[in-house]
């Protein structure tokens, strides 16, 4: 009888633990992401859309004005395709805003710059392509700024 016993209540533990412990877990993962998702941190977007055009158009034609030789150049490459990115996830499903024409040319110019990136990873920016993505960069700058 004695064994009975000793294994129900090694099972009725186990069942405890389980019932307890899991839910446990589960809220503290779920907790985790959250807080990870929610921290912003290292995003130089700021949900002002005249402020984070002009800082990105700012930023990309800073990059498009490294040397092809610069031992930095990969790094800033990098760092504008972040930029990109997070740029593109903010305002492309925001109605108010991608019907602008500052959206629709910033949208244009990004598009190129990250193709680029994309499939010529090792190579410079071609002078036609930056001459072109400097006009339409300092197009959506203007733009923004006047509310178009």
């Amino acid at each position: 009888m004695a064994g009975g016993w000793q294994r129900f209540t090694a099972a009725l533990a186990q069942a405890l633990r389980t019932a307890v412990l899991a839910p446990c877990l589960v809220l503290c993962l779920c907790l985790s992401l959250l807080l990870t998702a929610c921290s912003g941190e290292g995003s130089a977007i700021s949900g002002n859309y005249v402020e984070d055009t002009v800082s990105v158009a700012d930023a990309l034609l800073s990059t498009l004005g490294v040397a092809a030789d610069d031992p930095g150049r990969s790094d800033s490459e990098t760092q504008a395709r972040a930029l990109i990115n997070s740029y593109m996830a903010r305002y492309r499903p925001r109605h108010d805003v991608n019907g602008l024409a500052s959206f629709t040319t910033m949208q244009t110019a990004l598009n190129s710059l990250a193709g680029h990136y994309a499939n010529y990873p090792n190579r410079p920016v071609p002078d036609a392509l930056r001459d072109r993505l400097t006009k339409e960069l300092k197009k959506a700058e203007t733009g923004a700024v006047r509310g178009a």
